[in-house]
């Protein structure tokens, strides 16, 4: 169905009455909206499936820009299905917040299974990085979609630990490529970990991320290195990598998919092991062993095996835990057979959470949203053909690569989510429980449908299926497929054996279908198509089968796609009416409206009545999606009221975008998401076996009582074209048609059946079964007896064709026509050698018998099918491409009226193949009469043997009248010829041909030397059709004269639309016409605007930054800033005026006129002011102070835009809001704001806002340049204003990309006009170069004899060049070529970098025209063998040379004489350049006078910019000043004026041949060129990259105090550490550490302890530049940038286990919080960056002490105080480091005193008595004491004991 609505198209000059054109007007819209958008392939197109849009046009221009529409469409198709290059390109630029402490951070990208790693950042939380990662993919979107992007951050390993996780980032690439400009640039991934729920966020990390196919640029913002975080917000919350539209704050969430059953699953085991075992048991059970494979989010699960069965109950759930709302929409659901070899896919479904759930609309407040819901319904699975062969070649079918071509078994289940609590959830894996089976019936009532098919004829039936007998089969799910069998057997369980809720198991009876016709043998008239010899008995099939009822969605559905094709339909009309000038396309608009609410209203009632009687059997889904319509479609009812009440002449083209956005949003709501009835298949089967088929989508085949709800072929006849199956349909095999059958479809229920009768063709006898068709037991009539039928002749008119597809090697084609009608086909001349033939043929076929009455066949006659194809004289004529038409149908009663000639698109397969020119009449003649009113058969032109009979011409009534025309060629040249049959090209002749007229140029006597003609204009009068939309196509032939009068065809251009060459000249009379239009208008909008004048329309063209505002604050030597003054009449001739900004020592200001003492001195003040900034940078200012400053400069632009388009869009949003009595205030306050006044203090507001103003303000005087974020041709309409470049083709036209690149065989420069002959009398119009059109168009251009010219190619830097080396880098370094000079750039390769700052310029003497292409090659080093190409650019420079816009070499913004970063660099003074336009344009001038210029009739003025001083007008500016003041508005010069280059860096994108169309990177550069006839300029201008400046950085470390006490005393257990300051700039390898303060109780360190770094800097960029080898083996250093940070940190030693990390900061040497005087008032307030504490840059202030807090992150992300140092930072440079030398620590030179640390300060095992002393003695002292004087005591008591007795022994004894 949908290959006939690609090909049918209605006549662009039919009316648009009667019901035939109604099923037209719904065949165009045919299925847009049946076609999932790119990113989404829940239901993947097929091949063939091609769109159309049957448009009617009046005008070319229309037709156009219908055709441009449409290919896009058409080619989107199969686009998803077919392998293509994509790249998905990572920068991960820094990571902060990690949550830990004292980390390793890595960070691994992961895009589906490639893994790469960035290198590892030591001792740090908040890394910067700056890698960048290229991921290649060849594979087909609906794949590469499925990809999962993840960003983890890791601690990087150890030699015993794995790395650990920190937090990782997902997101698939579908959303990606959802994603505007299908990138995210410069965004904060919200990290989060898996396991570690209740964590919050455990860090953010910047990153661009970006996915390039072929053809996409990558257009990222223009990049200003310089501090990021101040451009782009440095609060990552506000700033996340997210889609617009879902919330910052995503919680987890459960996503549950419950699978209970599936069933009619193809019963055939097609495993190996299965045909072994059933050979060797004899076990015939061959059902399949099936298992439901979830995948959602990079995870999947997967439910329990079910043996041996076609209808498996599962009853399981599968539990996926991932943040809601989630940024992975697909989830994908498999049916796998489960194998002991491989398990194979039985069917895939996607379901799209976005079409499941609705996150509402927050700015209302009665808009609700749900979460993600689905079901419990049927899935319908589809995918190869059911026979279960071992080698299946339409396997991948069923993993959901493109359309399936069988039905496979259906699977119910539901999904739905669970925002779940922040503690009860468990990881991130997946679970798969049980549950309780559901009863079915609960979610719909089963029904008997019935599906009846009526084949009224069977045409085009390929010749290879002609030697069987031929028969078409019909199903619908199971029911109907009789040739691969369906599961015949029900379960046994009961409960499910009932009809309402068993599974859809489909016994074969006769009585439930009459599924095939009988068997036929194909026969044929002319042995090129066959047809099925049905004549007047038409064979019908019906099919009966059991469905749960949910025909409401497809109802539902239905109206909505009714209303979108009434307005997709509408609207084309309004745009068709826009092309044209006299139509009136604000009417029609307003009708459109009209019919939108009225569409509108019906569905709303419908639906209400709907849902007041809604049974229960619908699902959660069902009943928020209908809520869901008829809150949109109210919503769009309203909208379109509102829109309809603001249509106007002037909002025309707004208001169309806004109808347009309406469409949009229907067809976004037409598709269910839930399945309710299966697609409809027809097959032809030939010989038993499946040959070609078409799958039709229920919806469409729905009956309904309402009409709306009806599908649109539902009961009609349609013409329905066969394909072949899988991956056969798609390529040259696809091509050739491989049935064509019309038939009358009709699908309802049972119960409903006698309604199918009233639509079929009239003109069959009654039979008994369509008599009693209302009986409940009688079935459909197995055929249709036609008794009525009438005979017409076929006029086919064929007149041209154009853009045919090339088919031969020649890169031409031998087209011949074929039509066909019925089983009758002709054919037409063969026109050799062409690809636009003019056959101008009619062809006669008589005796057409159609069936049916005649009414209907008026109303719907049969189509006729028109194929072109190339004649070869060995083997078949290959098939250019097929279109169908409608003919005009004469009855026999009816008057003749003569048709018009129309244009029809021919498609190839998907492919647009060139357009025919014909028209078609169904004639019937009375008994009797030759021809009555009919036009004459036409007198035989010559006759042309063979079997065709004479050829007869096209009728003068219905050909095109023709009038004279005048054609002018420009012969300039030809370049790059390549060889033709292994010879060079050597004598080339160019043929131009028009309409059988050939101009042919002079022969070039040697190509190689001089490749351009020496007589370049030629013409020639020729008679043309009047109607542009007949104009045949010009052919461009380039011929090689060879020796022996031999000539060789080169290659050809066709150029099939002539509108872009066509020339009407304007008359006084029109001009006067014109005049009074706008006179009328103005004096409208003059009434419109309350009768305010406005003559203050201020513009400023040719900006620095090709916007409309100056830079705010800034000024500059003679920088301009023009603004115009118009009057509202234009009939009064103003000077325009031309403002001067002023600085004093540029040269601009010559004289003084009559000033007073008082203003003399005010004004020397104010130049001193001005000076003082300016001479302290002049010196340091080189040219990169003007690109850095450029760049700023867009920056601020591009910001600038971005609020004005918010101030735009709130406006539109609040006119919306508002009723319509507001809008005339509304508008007149918009119009305020858009004026340049409003805008220019917008931007300086934002500018006094902005943190850089500080820094700005100073560069506020720089000169600046334009810097272009593309090429330079795309902003001046590729200099072809007068040279065009014509490619020549050869070859055959294959449709493969890579093949059909090579066709391009050369390049014809040159160029045509055409235009009506003789010209007016009146004419008050000039040529390009500004001369009399009478004299020839091409007069007065410059000569195009070889010339000698200097090119300068200055290449500043490239940026996102793609790696290629192993190490994810490159060492890129520039060749440039042009013509066969070549200047290579080798030895200054740069080493490892993808963003290489080259600053080179290259110098190279060329001859135009021969070395007229310049190649900019970037290449890759390599030490072992040949260096790679990374990407190339081509630029012609000889268009650039001779175009009026002066490419040549920029005008700079002000003319400075002094040397300097802006001298100006052109050898011609602006005065000098202004008198040679004026010469050449032969105007006369320029006459300067005091603050004036006059050229011919227009005078420009200079007036003060300056709105504090008006006398600054008095000053008088030099001529040179005011000359280039005119020279940058030169487009406002009449006759001759065109807007000149200014200075400008291109950014140009390279290129890899051998990944066409794949951007490889960017290069900025520029290029001058300046005649070797001139005086030569001056000195190439130095654009040598800054060597970054030395600089040493001395930290002194005072003191600490209120470090928090991290250890136990060992013997007291009190609070102490042993605390050190660790510090570094450049990174963890450059640490410095304090010695240690040991044993601090109170938490104060004392240290005076010097740390010095020396590095280097680049001043400019903030960056510090770090030149070191990466490894041991690296051949060369690799320089990189880092931030210049300086990171202090405060640590506790510890002896025997690893140092405890206590707290950090880190300050930004450009910005950082001036010290605190005390420690009391050192606070954690001083890290706020609101901007409330003042900064310090250090390289202003160069010296600075105080007090800075130690903090540490806790969980909560909150910041904990750790600790203050006191420290001194002093910078000096080398030179002043060298005078004044100091030592690291406290060492000489310059020692510091040594810190006065309390005595308890040591190390305990070091000091033995100190330790004693200090904590022994100091805490136990009383402790010591007692316990010697209890051992005094103790030894006295046991030596008194001890010696008592033997002492009173001795006592007693006397002793």
């Amino acid at each position: 169905m949908k290959a006939v609505r690609s090909l049918v198209r209605l006549g662009r000059q039919r009316s648009r009455g009667g019901s035939g054109d109604e099923e037209e007007k719904i065949l165009k819209d045919a299925d847009h909206n049946d076609h999932p958008i790119r990113g989404d392939m829940s239901r993947p197109p097929s091949a063939c499936s091609t769109i159309s849009d049957n448009e009617t046009t009046c005008s070319l221009s229309t037709n156009v820009k219908a055709k441009r529409y449409k290919s896009e469409t058409v080619n989107s198709t199969p686009a998803e299905l077919k392998a293509q290059d994509f790249q998905v390109c990572i920068t991960i630029i820094e990571a902060r917040q990690l949550a830990g402490l004292n980390m390793d951070p890595v960070v691994c990208v992961q895009v589906g299974d490639q893994k790469k790693y960035t290198s590892v950042k030591e001792s740090t939380n908040c890394p910067y990085y700056n890698e960048y990662f290229v991921f290649d993919f060849h594979m087909a979107p609906a794949m590469l979609f499925d990809k999962i992007i993840t960003l983890t951050v890791l601690h990087s390993k150890k030699f015993f630990t794995k790395g650990e996780t920190i937090g990782w980032f997902k997101m698939d690439v579908a959303t990606l490529f959802r994603a505007p400009e299908h990138q995210f640039y410069h965004k904060w991934a919200l990290l989060t970990d898996p396991d570690d729920i209740t964590g919050g966020p455990k860090g953010y990390l910047k990153c661009d991320i970006c996915v390039v196919g072929k053809g996409d640029a990558i257009k990222a913002p223009l990049r200003n290195d310089k501090d990021e975080d101040d451009i782009e917000g440095a609060d990552p919350e506000g700033n996340l990598l997210l889609p617009d539209g879902v919330p910052a704050e995503r919680q987890r969430a459960k996503f549950i998919v419950r699978v209970y059953r599936a069933d009619g699953l193809p019963k055939i085991n097609s495993s190996l092991m299965a045909n072994v075992k059933k050979a060797f048991t004899g076990d015939s059970r061959d059902y399949v062993d099936p298992y439901v494979q979830v995948s959602f989010a990079g995870l999947s699960g997967r439910t329990s095996v079910k043996k041996n069965t076609a209808c498996p109950t599962w009853n399981e759930q599968i539990i996926f835990t991932e943040m809601f709302p989630p940024l992975c929409q697909r989830v994908k659901i498999q049916v796998r057979d489960n194998d002991a070899v491989n398990d194979t896919v039985v069917g895939t479904h996607f379901l799209d959470l976005t079409t499941v759930s609705n996150d509402g609309d927050k700015g209302s407040p009665e808009s609700y949203g749900y979460l993600p819901t689905f079901g419990p319904a049927y899935v319908f699975l589809y995918g190869s053909t059911r026979d279960g062969a071992v080698m299946d070649e339409h396997a991948s079918l069923n993993a959901g690569l493109g359309e399936g071509i069988a039905y496979r078994g259906r699977i119910l289940l539901s999904v739905r989510c669970q925002i779940s609590d922040q503690l009860d959830v468990a990881p991130s894996e997946v679970a798969v429980e049980n549950i309780l089976s559901i009863q079915e019936s609960n979610y719909g009532k089963s029904e008997e449908f019935l599906l009846f098919v009526s084949v009224l004829e069977a045409t085009m039936i390929e010749k290879r299926v002609s030697d069987k007998p031929v028969s078409f089969e019909l199903s619908i799910g199971n029911a109907g497929n009789s040739l691969d069998g369906c599961s015949t057997t029900r379960p046994s369980s009961d409960e499910e054996s009932d009809g309402d809720s068993g599974p859809e198991s489909v016994i074969a009876e006769t009585s439930m279908w009459q599924s095939t016709t009988p068997p036929a043998k194909p026969m044929t008239n002319d042995k090129v198509y066959y047809f099925l010899p049905f004549w007047d008995d038409k064979p019908c099939l019906y099919v009966r089968s059991f469905f749960q009822d949910h025909r409401r969605r497809l109802y539902n559905s239905n109206v909505i796609n009714a209303i979108a094709a009434k307005l997709e339909e509408g609207l084309s009309e309004v745009l068709s009416l826009l092309e044209e000038e006299d139509g009136s396309p604000e009417r029609r608009l307003k009708e459109v409206m009209e019919e939108l609410m009225t569409g509108c209203g019906h569905y709303l009632s419908l639906a209400r009545a709907y849902t007041s009687n809604a049974s229960g059997a619908r699902t959660k889904l069902d009943k928020e999606r209908m809520r869901l319509c008829q809150k949109e479609i109210d919503h769009l009812g309203s909208s379109a009221r509102h829109t309809k009440a603001l249509v106007t002449r002037h909002s025309l083209r707004e208001r169309y975008k806004t109808a347009h956005s309406y469409l949009v949003k229907l067809r976004g709501l037409i598709e269910d998401p839930q399945h309710s009835l299966p697609d409809v298949f027809l097959w032809m089967i030939s010989g038993g076996k499946r040959v070609a088929y078409q799958r039709l989508p229920a919806r469409c085949l729905l009956y309904s009582p309402v009409d709306e709800e009806r599908g649109k072929h539902c009961g009609v006849t349609q013409t329905v074209f066969l394909k072949l199956p899988g991956r056969k349909s798609s390529g040259p095999g696809g091509w050739s048609i491989q049935a064509k059958l019309n038939v009358y479809m009709w699908l309802g229920l049972m119960k409903h059946k006698k309604n199918l009768v009233p639509g079929i063709p009239k003109g069959y006898e009654l039979s008994y079964e369509i008599r009693n068709i209302e009986r409940s037991l009688t079935l459909p009539p197995v055929s249709l007896h036609y008794t009525q039928k009438q005979t017409f002749q076929l006029r086919a008119h064929m007149y041209q064709a154009r853009s045919l597809i090339a088919s031969d090697n020649s890169g031409l084609s031998d087209p011949f026509a074929r039509v066909i009608i019925g089983e009758h086909c002709r054919i037409t001349q063969v026109i050799d050698e062409t690809l636009s033939p003019t056959w101008d043929e009619m062809l006669v076929l008589d005796d057409i018998l159609v069936y049916g009455t005649k009414e209907e066949i008026k109303e719907e006659p049969p189509m006729v099918v028109i194929e072109i194809f190339d004649q070869d004289n060995v083997g078949k004529s290959e098939f250019i491409g097929r279109t169908l038409a409608r003919p005009h149908v004469k009855l026999r009663e009816e008057l003749y009226e003569r048709p018009h000639l129309e244009w029809h698109d021919l498609f190839r397969g998907t492919d647009h193949a060139g357009e025919l020119l014909a028209t078609f009449e169904l004639l019937q003649f009375q008994d009797g009469e030759e021809g009555g009113d009919v036009v004459p058969v036409p007198q035989a032109k010559e006759h042309h043997g063979g079997d065709a009979g004479p050829i007869l011409p096209v009728p003068r009534g219905i050909r095109p009248t023709l009038a004279k025309y005048r054609l002018e060629v420009l012969f300039w040249g030809l370049r790059d010829l390549k060889r033709i049959h292994l010879l060079t090209v050597d004598r080339p002749r160019v043929d131009v041909e028009v309409a059988g007229h050939i101009i042919q140029s002079a022969v070039l006597i040697s190509a190689r030397k001089n490749p351009n003609f020496t007589n370049p204009v030629k013409y020639i009068d020729l008679e043309l059709p009047e109607q542009e939309l007949y104009c045949p196509p010009i052919t461009i032939r380039v011929v090689d004269c060879r020796s022996f009068g031999r000539f060789t065809l080169v290659g050809t251009h066709i150029i099939s639309s002539l509108h872009r060459y066509m020339w009407t000249p304007v008359t006084k009379r029109d001009r006067e016409a014109t005049l009074r239009n706008s006179l009328a208008q103005q004096l409208q909008l003059g009434m419109e605007d309350n009768g305010v004048p406005n003559n203050t329309n201020s513009l400023v063209p040719n900006n620095v930054h090709g916007g409309h505002v100056g830079i705010p604050g800034g000024g500059g030597g003679g920088r301009v800033i023009y603004r115009k003054e118009t009057e509202r009449s234009p009939l009064l001739q103003k000077d325009t005026i031309i403002t001067i900004d002023y600085v004093g020592g540029s040269g601009a200001v010559s004289k003084l006129v009559a000033v007073t003492k008082k203003e003399k001195s005010e004004a020397n003040k104010r130049r001193k002011q001005s000076l003082d900034f300016e001479e302290e940078d002049e010196e340091n200012r080189d040219w990169w102070t003007k690109y850095f400053a450029s760049l700023e400069a867009v920056a601020l632009q591009q910001q600038e835009d971005r609020n004005a388009r918010e101030r735009g869009d709130n406006a539109e949003g609040e006119q919306n809001q508002h009723q319509d009595g507001q809008k005339g205030d509304q508008n007149q306050d918009r119009k305020k704001h858009n004026t340049f006044k409003a805008t220019s203090t917008a931007a300086k507001l934002a500018a006094r806002l902005s943190p850089k103003t500080q820094r700005r303000k100073h560069k506020a005087n720089i000169a600046v340049v334009k810097v272009i974020p593309g090429e330079l041709e795309t902003e001046f309409g590729g200099f072809r204003e007068w040279l065009h470049t014509f490619e020549l083709y050869r070859g055959k036209k294959t449709g493969d990309e890579l093949e059909d690149e090579g066709r391009v065989v050369g390049k014809f420069k040159g160029s045509l006009k055409l235009y009506r002959w003789p010209l007016p009398k009146d004419i008050d119009d000039t040529t390009i170069t500004g001369g009399d059109p009478q004299y020839g168009f091409f007069q007065g251009l410059p000569s195009n004899d070889p010339i000698h010219v200097l090119v300068r190619v200055y290449v500043v830097r490239a940026c996102d060049l793609h790696p290629m080396d192993l190490n994810g880098k490159a060492d890129p370094y520039i060749v440039v070529q042009l013509g066969g000079k070549k200047v290579s750039d080798k030895e200054n390769y740069i080493s490892k970098q993808l963003n290489p700052v080259f600053g080179k310029c290259f110098e190279v003497e060329a001859t135009f025209p021969q070395d007229s292409m310049l190649t900019v090659q970037v290449l890759d080093w390599d030490l072992v063998g040949s260096d790679d190409m990374i990407g190339e650019t081509k630029l012609d420079l000889e268009n650039r040379f001779y175009s009026r816009h002066r490419a040549t070499c920029g005008l700079a913004n002000r003319y400075e004489t002094r040397s300097g970063y802006n001298q100006w660099r052109d050898p011609m003074k602006p005065t000098q350049i202004l008198a040679r336009l004026c010469k050449e344009g032969r105007l006369d001038g320029p006459h300067y006078g005091p603050g004036k210029v006059r050229i011919a009739s227009k005078t420009f003025t200079v007036q003060s910019d300056d709105e504090h001083d008006p006398n600054r007008g008095r000053f008088l500016v030099s001529e040179e000043q005011l000359a280039l003041a005119v020279l940058h508005r030169w487009e406002e010069v009449p006759r001759v004026g065109a807007r000149l280059v200014p200075e400008h860096i291109e950014t140009r994108p390279i290129y890899n041949p051998d990944k066409p169309g794949i951007e490889q990177g960017k290069v900025e550069m520029w290029v001058d060129m300046f005649p070797m006839d001139m005086p030569l300029p001056g000195p190439p201008l130095d654009v040598t990259p800054r060597k970054p400046k030395s600089y040493e950085l001395r930290i002194v470390i005072w003191n600490t105090d209120d470090v928090v006490l991290e250890d136990d005393a060992f013997f007291t257990g009190e609070k102490m550490s042993d605390i050190y300051v660790k510090g570094w700039l450049k990174g963890p390898e450059d640490t410095q550490c304090t010695d240690i303060h040991y044993r601090s109780l109170t938490g104060e360190g004392n240290f005076n302890w010097r740390f010095v770094f020396p590095f280097e800097y680049l001043v400019a960029e903030e960056k510090i530049v770090i030149s070191r080898k990466e490894s041991l083996f690296s051949w060369d250093e690799t320089e990189c940038k880092i931030p210049a940070r300086l990171e202090l940190q405060v640590w506790d030693a510890d002896h025997f286990s690893a140092d405890d990390f206590l707290g950090a900061i880190t300050l930004d040497l450009n910005r950082f919080p001036r010290g605190a005087k005390n420690s009391k008032m050192c606070t954690l307030n001083m890290l706020k960056t609101d901007g409330t504490v003042p900064m310090v840059n250090i390289f202003k202030q160069r010296r600075v002490k105080g007090w800075w807090p130690f903090y540490i992150k806790k969980e909560n992300e909150e910041m904990e105080l750790t600790g203050k140092v006191e420290a001194e930072i002093h910078l000096l440079t080398k030179d002043e480091a060298e005078k004044i030398p100091a030592g690291l620590g406290r060492s000489e030179p310059d020692p510091l005193e040594k810190p006065n640390r309390p005595d308890a300060s040591f190390m305990w095992f070091l000091n033995p008595l100190k330790s004693i002393r200090y904590i022994i003695w100091h805490n136990y002292k009383w402790a010591i004491i007692k316990l010697l004087v209890f051992f005094a005591l103790t030894i006295f008591f046991v030596l008194f004991f001890y010696s008592v007795p033997g002492f009173t022994v001795k006592k007693i004894l006397g002793a």
